[in-house]
């Protein structure tokens, strides 16, 4: 169980960088006159996000699951997932946050991976809440998130983002 929780706190340690990293960035885009959408749906994230860790986390705890038979598979789409989202947040630079702000005059971002996928860090987030609970053999937990997540990302996160976006490409 001990790589359950070593994984668990590399995760907690990264999202709370991520987190100071998204507050700096939004303070600077507030700065600039950046507006905000989506703020009612944002907290749903804040009980998805720690509730995935705790679910499989818990789940890997009761199964008695110490590492799937398949671990290198959901390890490596991890991995995978890892590299893409870190693309698309270095492609986003100052303006990637966990919120949508869309800054006055700011252009939309088409390199990095956004030349390929609309949404590419959404894309890696969802591997993750899949393949991380899988690598501990917590599939309950797996299909949980990844389906919360879709239908908040479906049905809230990703219209209102095109929405703001609108604004951007939109012409003057």
């Amino acid at each position: 169980m001990t790589k359950v929780f070593l994984t668990a706190l590399f995760i907690i340690i990264q999202r709370l960088l991520e987190l100071r990293v998204a507050e700096g960035h939004r303070l600077w885009a507030l700065r600039q006159g950046a507006r905000e959408y989506g703020a009612k749906h944002y907290p749903l994230f804040f009980i998805l996000h720690p509730g995935w860790l705790i679910g499989w986390v818990g789940e890997a705890l009761a199964t008695g699951s110490a590492v799937s038979r398949r671990w290198p598979v959901w390890f490596g789409l991890f991995m995978a997932a890892q590299g893409l989202r870190y693309w698309a947040i270095t492609s986003l630079g100052r303006y990637w946050n966990t919120r949508i702000l869309i800054v006055p005059g700011g252009q939309r971002v088409r390199t990095g991976p956004y030349r390929f996928l609309r949404h590419p860090n959404y894309l890696a987030v969802a591997v993750e809440l899949a393949a991380v609970p899988l690598i501990f053999g917590a599939w309950r937990t797996a299909i949980i998130a990844s389906l919360l997540n879709a239908l908040l990302l479906l049905g809230l996160r990703i219209p209102a983002e095109e929405a703001a976006l609108g604004q951007v490409d939109a012409p003057s």
